[in-house]
Formats: structure tokens, C-alpha cells, sequence
């Protein structure tokens, strides 16, 4: 995600470093560079000839000496976390350090924390992953919010929290994921953005190994940083759920146990009927015991077939009840960034898929990475695109090459629309299940438009709309009810509801602030079931319940689920 160009924090730019100095990639079987710094405008990664292919270059002339510039100091940070203590360049020496400036709603951040993870395995004696968490929405610059993001995406590394963006602009940072590389002397080599630089950064990390291993500047004992004081002390099976689906006629509840990795199936008294899933991630198809999940996310029932949008693995998996086994039925288990074609669904990569819909034997399906909607036939499992360009910004139109939308992730429909949490933009989507029409927004006015205030979701007037148009903040789930849709306002931690008729936005749940005894804790999945709101409140690991009538709310206890216990290694090395 990129910051648009009237933003205060915005360059424009890549940081010029170094007057031009050259990351290294392996091109070919040879050693090539390329400057990502041309003409000071953002340029991308090309490859180039061979040294000894250059125009008037002799294959044993040696390189001239390239120009370093130091990195700037990692100062600024409201907090760090994930480490015992702040962390200095200085205490980096003789290491290669990786800077990632991330924010924690952005799906482009998420998808490259595995690629972070194979590299800090990959390289665990040599390098260093440092997170700079410079928040794009306010309730993420809350050091609270980033250790449970910390926590919820199983970060192993350091992460300072850069609430006022002074590492962000230190380093003239312009877009989220940016990646910073630093040699064992504290040089700064450059910065890439974006996702897919596995084997870019594996590449050049790996030179830059070699190059100090041969300099002795390097060191290769590894560090460990104490995590165990940031962990979360909780008095619940669940672990981040991330969403929650209610089944009226069948008398079950269905949730998304997001970070154990598992699907916990209970009565809709709390009482447990089943779990599929082993707490470990993993993709594994077979039965309820030995299947893996990686992030579930959002469900739909049909009879007895549970779907999930299994998120990391970025796959569609069918539960069947009564056999109690699982099976995939969409995605090929790779993510694909190939927006515009659908095809056989077993052989057609997805990205986050996050939420699901179903109508009759069409699946609609939020993906959030591509910022689209798209539909899974049950009966032919074809995958076609329904709407969206897949730009991520807020634009309402046609369907497809109009309209667009920023990481839906919530879906839920009257039974002649969808409606969309399109969180990036912290908006309600309305999408015509047809195909015919356009696509509306329902209140939010883009990526960089958010708040918590009650009123008119759309003012056609400038000046009014200013003062009086109702705010969300990075809103994650929906759910439609008698001419109503109830949104988990998930940053604001409350749930509010949208009267369809008038479009006026009101606060239904969670008013009341308590920090200490919140109501809700970034609740981001609503489902309904017999006059009962069921909401998962991710942050706080519990189902929560709100009477529709009276609004009381209640947390749900859940009976004979017990919590997934997970053995960790110990660290070897002293803790920093």
C-alpha cells in the first residue's frame, strides 16, 4: 500500500542512498546490479548484462570502490517489543539487519511474513529482522494493538513502535511493506517495497554474507530476544478467533479459532459438538484430528458441509459434518496475483481469501489480497472473478473494470445484495448479487478516511460532510438483519449498525469505554442466530453475545474445549 501523494508523511521517493549505490542480485548464474534509485522517482528492480557482456568492460577489471552511506539510528520509536530492551545499531554490529516498515491492516505487510520468517531461519546466526511498525489508522499506533498483532501473526523478531513515523521519515519511507537492508558495519545497501522479494533479499543477503564473512566483520552467533513477557495471559481455549458463524436451523456454532489453527464446533449454548483441526499450522487434508489449517478465517454452512476460508494457505476447504473429515476444493495452495482470470478451482491460485458467502451453489468469496469479490461454483468448481479491477482504493461502478475495492473482508447479503467490510477503506460496499448495476458505498470515503462517529453514512454537501458524516475505522465483519447490516467496527471496538433505509450509521454496542474491562477488543466476525448477535472479539480470545432486544452482552462459555497446548524449544543463547 502506498501513501498518496497529499499525505503529510508522503516522499514520492525511494531514499537515494549512497549517491547511487547498487544492490546486488544473483542474474543468470552471474553477479549483476541494478540501481532501484534512477532519476530519484521510484523505480523498479531490472535486470542487467553480465559484467563481462558491459560495453567496453573488461571481464577482470575490478569494481570501483562503492560509496557507503551509514544507516540512520532507529531512534524515535514510542516502545519496542518482542526484546528485552531498545535495540541500537550499535548493538546490531557485525550482523545483517533487515528492516521491515509494516502496518498491521495491511494484507501486503501479511503476506510477506513468511518470506521474513524463511529468511530469519535460513540465515538465524547472521541476520536480523527488526519490525518498524509505522501505523497508517490511529488505533495502531497503540502499542497494545501491535503486541497483539505481534502475537496473532507469530512474530519471532524485535518490533519498535514508530507512532509518530520518525524511523519512517528517517529512512524517507513512502509505502507499506518497505524493506531496508543494513551490512554488518551499519551501511545502508538500500530498500525494496512491496511483496515477492524472497529470493531478491535471499540473494542479496547471501552476498552480503560472503562478502563479510571474507572481510571478518561478520558475526555469527545468533541473538534471542525475550518474547515471553509479551505473551498473552489468558483464561480461554481460543486464540484470536477471527470469525464466527451461527447456524440456526442446525442448532451449532461454528468458529474460527484463527491462531490455533483450528475450526471449534459447539452447540449455541457453548457446548462442544467437535474440532477439526490439529492447532498446528498446516494444509492437510483427512479427518477432523489430523487436518491443519493455517489461519482460517471466514465460514459458511450448508447442510452438513461447513466451508472455510483457510486465509495463509489461501485455499477453500470443505468440512463434512457427519464424517467429520476435510478436504480442499478451491486453490492450489500457492498465492496467485493473477487478478483477471478465473478456471478450475483445484488448479487456480487465491489470495487471503478472508470471507464467505453462499447462495444457493454460488460461493461468493472476499479476497483480500486481490481487493476483489469473487465466486466458487459448487456444482461445475469453476473460479471466476465477480467484481472489482483489483486496485485497492474505493470506487464505486460497474462491477467489473470500475469498480474497486481495498481487503474485503467481511460478507454478508439481503438476499439481493452483498454487503462488503471493505476494511482498507474502512467502508460498507453494497454489490448486486446479479452482476447488474453498480457497485455503492454504503458510508466510507477511502484509504486514508476513518474515524468513529455516528451519522448519515454518505452527505453529498463537502462542508457538512466534514462535520457530520459518519466514520469506521478498518471495519472487518457484517452481518444483515431485518433491514439492517451490523458491522464489527473493529479499530473503534465497537459494534455498530446501519438502518438500510435512512443510511444512518449508529453505535449499537461497546459505547461505554473501559480499558481496563473493554466490552470489545477489535471484534472482527458477526453472526446471527435467534434474536443473538454471536461476535468474535479476536483481541480478547472469546465469543461474545449481544440480545438484539435488551443489548445485553454476555461472553459465551465454552464447555469441554480445551486450549491447544504448544511445546516451544528453549533458546540456547543468552537473551538480549
Amino acid at each position: 500500500m502506498t501513501i498518496p501523494a497529499e499525505s503529510t508523511h508522503s516522499r514520492g521517493r525511494w531514499l537515494v542512498v549512497a549517491l547511487g549505490v547498487c544492490l546486488a542480485i544473483v542474474a543468470g548464474g552471474s553477479l549483476a546490479f541494478f540501481n532501484p534509485f534512477a532519476s530519484g522517482e521510484i523505480a523498479q528492480a531490472e535486470e542487467r548484462e553480465p559484467q563481462d557482456k558491459q560495453k567496453g568492460k573488461d571481464a577482470d577489471e575490478p569494481e570501483p570502490p562503492r560509496k557507503l552511506t551509514k544507516a540512520p539510528e532507529l531512534d524515535g520509536g514510542t516502545a519496542w517489543l518482542n526484546t528485552g530492551k531498545p535495540l541500537s545499531l550499535k548493538d546490531l554490529k557485525g550482523k545483517v539487519v533487515l528492516l521491515d516498515f509494516w502496518t498491521l491492516c495491511c494484507i501486503n505487510c501479511i503476506h510477506i511474513m513468511p518470506d521474513l520468517a524463511k529468511l530469519e531461519k535460513k540465515y538465524a546466526n547472521e541476520l536480523v529482522v527488526i519490525g518498524v511498525h509505522s501505523a497508517k489508522f490511529e488505533n495502531e499506533k497503540n502499542s497494545e494493538s501491535i503486541r497483539k498483532a505481534i502475537l496473532r501473526y507469530d512474530l519471532k523478531h524485535p518490533v519498535v513502535n514508530d507512532a509518530d513515523q520518525k524511523i519512517w521519515n528517517a529512512y524517507d519511507c513512502s509505502s507499506w511493506p518497505t524493506l531496508v537492508l543494513i551490512d554488518p558495519e551499519g551501511n545502508l545497501l538500500g530498500q525494496t517495497t512491496g511483496e515477492g522479494k524472497y529470493e531478491l533479499l535471499d540473494a542479496v543477503i547471501g552476498k552480503v554474507i560472503a562478502e563479510h564473512k571474507k572481510k571478518k566483520t561478520l558475526d555469527e552467533k545468533p541473538m534471542r530476544f525475550d518474547t515471553a513477557k509479551f505473551r498473552d495471559k489468558i483464561d480461554s481455549p481460543l486464540y484470536f478467533p477471527g470469525k464466527v458463524h451461527a447456524d440456526e436451523k442446525g442448532k451449532r456454532l461454528f468458529i474460527a479459532d484463527s491462531t490455533n489453527h483450528r475450526i471449534v464446533i459447539t452447540d449455541l449454548d457453548g457446548n462442544k459438538i467437535a474440532i477439526a483441526g490439529t492447532g498446528t499450522p498446516g494444509k492437510k487434508d483427512g479427518s477432523f484430528a489430523e487436518a491443519q489449517f493455517d489461519d482460517p478465517q471466514g465460514m459458511v454452512v450448508n447442510g452438513d458441509f461447513l466451508y472455510v476460508a483457510d486465509r495463509k494457505n489461501h485455499l477453500i476447504r470443505e468440512l463434512d459434518l457427519k464424517a467429520k473429515t476435510v478436504k480442499t476444493i478451491a486453490g492450489n495452495g500457492e498465492q496467485d496475483r493473477d487478478r483477471d482470470m478465473g478456471g478450475p478451482a483445484l488448479k487456480r491460485g487465491l489470495n487471503s481469501p478472508w470471507a464467505l458467502y453462499l447462495d444457493g451453489d454460488r460461493m461468493f468469496i472476499a479476497m483480500a489480497g486481490h481487493h476483489q469479490i469473487w465466486t466458487l461454483n459448487l456444482k461445475d468448481k469453476m473460479l471466476l472473478p465477480f467484481a472489482g479491477t483489483g486496485a485497492e482504493r474505493l470506487r464505486d461502478g460497474p462491477h467489473e473494470g470500475v469498480a474497486c475495492f481495498a481487503q474485503p473482508s467481511g460478507l454478508t447479503s439481503d438476499g439481493k445484495n452483498l454487503y462488503v467490510a471493505d476494511c482498507e477503506v474502512s467502508a460498507i460496499r453494497k454489490v448486486p448479487m446479479d452482476g447488474q448495476g453498480r457497485v455503492t458505498t454504503l458510508v466510507g470515503r477511502g484509504l486514508f478516511h476513518f474515524g468513529d462517529r455516528d451519522g448519515p453514512g454518505m452527505i453529498s454537501d463537502a462542508d457538512e460532510r466534514e462535520a457530520k458524516e459518519a466514520k469506521l475505522q478498518h471495519a472487518i465483519g457484517v452481518q444483515y438483519h431485518d433491514g439492517k447490516v451490523y458491522v464489527a467496527d473493529t479499530y473503534n471496538s465497537k459494534i455498530k449498525v446501519i438502518d438500510l433505509k435512512d443510511g444512518m450509521v449508529s453505535t449499537f454496542a461497546g459505547a461505554i469505554k473501559d480499558e481496563k474491562n473493554p466490552v470489545f477488543n477489535e471484534p472482527a466476525g458477526l453472526s446471527l442466530a435467534n434474536g443473538k448477535l454471536y461476535v468474535a472479539d479476536t483481541n480478547a480470545h472469546r465469543i461474545r453475545v449481544i440480545d438484539l432486544k435488551t443489548k445485553e452482552v454476555t461472553t459465551l462459555a465454552l464447555k469441554g474445549v480445551e486450549p491447544v497446548v504448544v511445546k516451544e524449544e528453549k533458546p540456547k543463547e543468552e537473551k538480549k
